[in-house]
C-alpha cells in the first residue's frame, strides 16, 4: 500500500479522511431523546407552529412522551398555545424544559424572557447558537419524540438544525395557494441537500366547513396539493381546516384539548420512525 500523499484530488482510495464529517452535536448527557422530527416550510405564515403542536399532542395521545423545541426564536408562539406562562428553570446540570398541563415538554426563548412580549433582536449566528444550545444544554429527559418547530425559509436556523441535530424526518407544511409548488420545492430541495428524510406534506387552512350543511368551502381556491405531492413523490399526511374552535383553543392556551383527526396520517408517519403502528 502506497504512502498517502494528502492529495485527495488524484487518489481513488476510500480512506477515512474522504468520509463526510459528522457535524451532529451530542445532546445533553441527561437527555434521552428518541426520534427528532422537524416541521418546515419554504415560507412563513403557513402554520408550522400549529402543525407542530397538533402533531405533538396527537402523538402523545397514543401513549408516548413528547417534547417540542421552539426553534422559531424571533417568532415563538408554542408556549402561548399550551397556556404556559412559567419561565424555564435551571441548575448546575443545565436548563429544564417547562412541562405543559398534560405532560408535553417545551423549550422556547419566550420561556427565558422577562417579558414574553419583548422582541428578540439578534443576528442570525446568535439565533442559530441559541437553537443549538436548546439541544446541547437542555435536559430533555425521556422524550420518545422531539418535535422541532422551525422558522420559515432555508437560512441559518434550519441549516443549524439539520447539521447539528440528528433529524430523523421532516414534515413539510403548506397552504392551498398557487405558491404551494414553490413552497414545497424549496423545503424539499433543502432536505435532500442535507440528506434528511421527508415524511410527507400537510396542508393547513385547507378549507372552511359550513356550520349549517357541512359543505367544504375552499377559501383559497381548489387545492393543488395532490398534484404537487405526486410531482415530488411525497404522501399527503393531512389537511387542516380553517376552524374557529381550533383558533380559539390556540388563543386560550388549550391546544391540548383540541378535537379532530386531521393529522392521523402524520401521526402514523411519525410512529413509523419508531417502528410501530398507531395505537
Amino acid at each position: 500500500m502506497s504512502e498517502c500523499s494528502r492529495d485527495c484530488s488524484s487518489c481513488s482510495a476510500n480512506c477515512a479522511s474522504r468520509q463526510p464529517q459528522d457535524l451532529h452535536e451530542k445532546p445533553h448527557a441527561m437527555s434521552r431523546i428518541g426520534k427528532v422530527i422537524g416541521i418546515v416550510s419554504g415560507k412563513g405564515g403557513v402554520g408550522k407552529s400549529l402543525v407542530t403542536a397538533l402533531t405533538a399532542v396527537s402523538v402523545q395521545r397514543t401513549g408516548h412522551t413528547v417534547g417540542i423545541m421552539d426553534a422559531d426564536i424571533t417568532g415563538p408562539s408554542v408556549p402561548k398555545m399550551f397556556g404556559i406562562t412559567a419561565r424555564a428553570e435551571g441548575d448546575e446540570n443545565g436548563l429544564y424544559p417547562v412541562r405543559s398541563k398534560l405532560g408535553t415538554d417545551l423549550m422556547s426563548v419566550n420561556l427565558l424572557l422577562e417579558n414574553p412580549a419583548d422582541p428578540v433582536i439578534w443576528r442570525g449566528p446568535v439565533i442559530a447558537g441559541v437553537v443549538k444550545q436548546f439541544w446541547t444544554d437542555v435536559v430533555w429527559g425521556d422524550d420518545e419524540y422531539l418535535f422541532v418547530d422551525m422558522p420559515p425559509g432555508t437560512g441559518d436556523v434550519p441549516l443549524t438544525v439539520f447539521q447539528s441535530l440528528p433529524v430523523d424526518g421532516i414534515l413539510v407544511v403548506t397552504t392551498p395557494q398557487e405558491l404551494v409548488s414553490m413552497i414545497v420545492e424549496k423545503a424539499v430541495k433543502m432536505a435532500k441537500l442535507m440528506n434528511i428524510p421527508i415524511l410527507g406534506i400537510i396542508e393547513n387552512m385547507s378549507y372552511a366547513e359550513c356550520p349549517d350543511c357541512g359543505k367544504k368551502i375552499h377559501v383559497f381556491g381548489e387545492s393543488k396539493l395532490d398534484e404537487v405531492a405526486e410531482e415530488f413523490g411525497l404522501p399527503v399526511l393531512g389537511r387542516i381546516p380553517m376552524n374557529p374552535k381550533l383558533a380559539a383553543a390556540c388563543d386560550k392556551g388549550m391546544i391540548e384539548l383540541f378535537e379532530g383527526d386531521w393529522l392521523d396520517g402524520a401521526v402514523d408517519a411519525v410512529l413509523a420512525l419508531g417502528g410501530e403502528d398507531q395505537k
